[in-house]
């Protein structure tokens, strides 16, 4: 069979399920008795198991097995778990989580078998507490149990309705066998197995009821074994050759259901004689024996008459490949264009037909807009919730005691933005373990709890996502940083006298630039900040701190919530369009020529008691401004975190909606283009980055 249709949806399949192991382990390290706990990591080890079995990786199946086999230990109370136990099976995960980053780039799972491993998860299994030696069976206790668990059959109790199904068909001259049927121990899919014994016996009569229920096989709530109660006009050979010819069933038992269990089941004279004749066809009539008639997993078609069973409520969600949302996303566009379009040929006019279709395009795109951006918004929780773990086993790395307080997972972001968020903040969690805490000596001298905290928070804030890392550590050496990078060469030691508190801590964010005086593989590595800085702004994002000694540093960044249509204010400068996103704009000034004076050689204005510098955009920009230089003059104020510019613009075109357009990658040396827009008109106006005009 060809599993590689399936490798994507495996792949994400087994993420989720690696987070969950992640998270639960991390519960049980604090909860080491929690049943549901313990129950939900050997749920996620054996559905990990089946899913590697089937695809064909073996190393993954091997390993998964058995950390399901300490589980099951565990559950059943043979094994404690202890705090070496939790490290093997935080190795283990992250094992796994090579295999599946393997598969991704290579499709295969590589040759690394994990051994040392397996034999660490094997000696967990050794040493179960009741100093029970963990040696095979023998042969005779094997036997000895194989007579009991063969006629299992006989523990199941019947309904009044049951029996009178069975009271009919025995006078019908049908047989009822009691069956036990046993599937291997190596066996990956149960249900499917199980699955396939029922529809071998639907061929040859019906299914009354099983132990355990339909709705439990259909689940894999079962070990190896499962009894039913079948009615058959076929000898019973044919029906147990006909269940052991299906694979991985090691074995099936049966007998004639008068013989065995007559007493119990009470099928006397006087309840046959009450039995009202039933016409076999009147469907209705027999529901006991038509509802448990099939198990049927969730991939295959369900008995009309399947009992109803009571099941949890599933998530009603469904994955869909971003490049399909993209194409939604790229139809919306057009609309917009379209809609544009109308807007610009419209104007002038006073049919009130043309304006009529205009606000019904408008509010048709409008509406469309909001549905795909809610379709491509994810929580950022599948980011945020592998934090923890790092956080541990950091803090066991640097010895130091340290906790990460998490609020604001909910908050969604775009798809494409949430994917590439993760670096950024785990670099940021790091930095701040490693250079933001103290040790637990220097925090007790300072007066501080001997255990750090870290904080992340997300949260919404008009059209932007703002997440901040914050810690209750040593602040940022101000002075430190300025030694550094008077040392490194990135300032002169006149530019550093020069240079405010806040310009200082900012240039943790030069590119190559580290404190760190030993690298370590935790930080240090002199690459980080200045990526994180790189990757935030990539996505029309900024990022900034602030510190206190002693009192510790937050770390703020700001990303929109979309990257693909904006509201803008479309600009004119040297008789060209230009769009300003309007979440990055604080007032609009007209400014007289003699206001503006000079710091620096840089031109500045005074307004409202701050100074702000001017940027004039058609020196940026290489146009010739077509105003004139003593007449007012139109400034954008724009901000970026704390800071403020003005952008000096020939002419003000009004707000409207645009679609961004990549430039390519061909085109990515100009920064202060960050994408363009079509217009109604057709024309193409680009789209400036204020980050980079900073």
């Amino acid at each position: 069979m060809d599993v590689s249709q399936y490798l994507e949806i495996f792949l994400d399949e087994t993420k989720e399920h690696l987070q969950s192991l992640n998270t639960e382990i991390l519960n049980l390290e604090q909860d080491p008795e929690n049943s549901d706990t313990i129950n939900e990591i050997f749920r996620a080890a054996h559905s990990l198991k089946g899913m590697a079995g089937t695809m064909g990786y073996k190393r993954m199946q091997n390993l998964t097995h058995d950390m399901e086999n300490v589980f099951s230990e565990v559950r059943n109370g043979a094994i404690k778990v202890k705090g070496n136990m939790i490290d093997i099976l935080f190795q283990c995960l992250d094992a796994l989580e090579e295999y599946l980053n393997m598969i991704q780039e290579t499709g295969e799972e590589g040759s690394n078998d994990n051994e040392p491993l397996i034999k660490l998860l094997n000696d967990v299994l050794d040493s179960k507490e009741g100093g029970e030696p963990q040696e095979v069976k023998p042969e005779k206790a094997k036997n000895a149990d194989e007579e009991g668990n063969s006629r299992k059959w006989q523990e199941i109790k019947f309904d009044e309705t049951q029996k009178r199904v069975i009271a009919e068909a025995t006078g019908q001259g049908k047989n009822v066998y009691g069956m036990t049927v046993r599937v291997q121990e190596s066996c990956i899919l149960k249900a499917a197995r199980a699955f396939l014994v029922f529809k071998a016996l639907e061929e040859l009569g019906e299914v009354i009821i099983s132990k355990p229920s339909v709705q439990d096989i259909e689940d894999e709530r079962f070990d190896l074994d499962f009894s039913l109660i079948f009615i058959s006009e076929s000898p019973l050979d044919t029906i147990l050759k006909s269940v052991r010819s299906v694979s991985e069933i090691e074995d099936a038992q049966g007998a004639l259901l008068e013989e065995e269990q007559t007493g119990e089941i009470a099928i006397e004279d006087e309840i046959q004689n009450a039995v009202p004749e039933i016409v076999p066809e009147d469907k209705e009539n027999v529901p006991a024996a038509e509802k448990a008639a099939a198990i049927q997993p969730a991939t295959v078609k369900p008995n009309e008459k399947k009992a109803p069973v009571s099941k949890p409520v599933v998530n009603r969600t469904v994955r869909v490949d971003i490049e399909k949302l993209d194409v939604l996303m790229n139809l919306v566009s057009e609309l917009i264009i379209a809609k544009n379009s109308l807007v610009s040929a419209s104007v002038g006019d006073r049919n009130n037909s043309v304006n009529e279709h205009i606000e019904y395009l408008e509010s048709v795109t409008t509406n469309l807009h909001e549905s795909v951006m809610k379709v491509r918004m994810v929580p950022i929780e599948s980011v945020v919730n592998k934090f923890p773990r790092m956080i541990r086993d950091l803090s066991k790395k640097l010895d130091k005691k340290m906790e990460l307080y998490m609020s604001g997972e909910e908050t969604e972001l775009d798809r494409t933005v949430v994917d590439e968020i993760g670096d950024p903040l785990m670099h940021l969690l790091r930095n701040a373990a490693d250079h933001g805490l103290e040790s637990g000596e220097v925090r007790k001298a300072k007066g501080k709890p001997s255990v750090g905290s870290i904080f992340l928070d997300a949260y919404q804030d008009g059209n932007n996502v703002v997440i901040e890392v914050r810690d209750d550590g040593a602040g940022i050496n101000i002075e430190g940083v300025k030694g550094k990078a008077i040392e490194k060469g990135v300032i002169t030691p006149e530019q550093g006298e020069n240079m405010s508190d806040q310009e200082i801590i900012n240039l943790l964010f030069h590119a190559g630039f580290s404190t760190s005086e030993v690298v370590s593989d935790v930080s240090g590595r002199g690459v980080g900040l200045d990526v994180v800085k790189s990757k935030i702004e990539s996505l029309s994002g900024e990022v900034e701190v602030k510190s206190k000694i002693d009192v510790g540093s937050t770390w703020t960044i700001r990303l929109p919530l979309t990257l693909a249509i904006i509201q803008a204010l479309m600009v004119d400068v040297g008789g060209e369009q230009y769009a300003i996103s309007l979440g990055s704009i604080q007032t609009i000034e007209d400014i007289v020529p003699t206001d503006i004076k000079t710091v620096q050689n840089k031109e500045v204005i005074h307004l409202r008691g701050l100074v702000i510098p001017l940027i004039r955009l058609s020196e940026v920009l290489d146009i010739e401004s077509k105003k004139n230089p003593e007449d007012n003059m139109t400034v954008v104020i724009v901000k970026k975190g704390d800071r403020q510019s003005g952008l000096v613009v020939d002419e003000l075109r009004g707000q409207q909606e645009i679609v961004i357009k990549s430039l390519g990658k061909y085109i990515t040396k100009c920064k202060v283009i960050s994408g363009a827009t079509i217009l109604g008109d057709g024309e193409v106006a680009l789209i400036l980055d204020t980050n980079a005009l900073f």
